[in-house]
């Protein structure tokens, strides 16, 4: 008879209370981060290759950490690295918008510290840290 009991680590669910909310908020923003790094990739790549392509660093990220959070379990120590990912890149292309705005002629999802989409992008990573945090302890 197979063992139903769970494993230790599906013990870690991200979702409930705020969980619920960091997915709904990560999955829109990975919803849209994902197209608008695809329509800059496919109609306008020559103009600012490097901004695009971080664009869709981003979006994968996004995706990845909206999976994360969703999952729980195993998935927790890749979303702690996936927001962390996030968070060390939405500081340095936001510092480098600024510092070097000829590198980045267009906007993307972390230039001007996410101001785009109203600095969701800065503040996300901290809030999405902080309840993997509370999810890995409460296990």
């Amino acid at each position: 008879m197979p063992d139903t009991a769970p494993h230790p680590d599906d013990t870690r669910r991200a979702l409930g209370g705020p969980g619920v909310v960091l997915v709904v908020a990560y999955g829109v923003l990975a919803l849209a981060a994902t197209g608008r790094s695809v329509l800059q990739i496919l109609s306008y790549f020559d103009k600012a290759p490097l901004a695009y392509v971080l664009s869709a660093v981003a979006a994968v990220v996004y995706v990845l950490a909206t999976w994360c959070l969703a999952r729980g379990g195993r998935w927790v120590r890749v979303g702690i690295a996936a927001c962390t990912i996030e968070l060390v890149g939405v500081l340095t292309v936001g510092t480098a918008s600024y510092l070097a705005s000829g590198a980045f002629p267009d906007k993307t999802v972390w230039s001007h510290f996410g101001q785009g989409y109203g600095f969701v992008p800065l503040v996300l990573p901290v809030l999405g840290l902080l309840w993997f945090r509370r999810v890995d302890r409460a296990a």
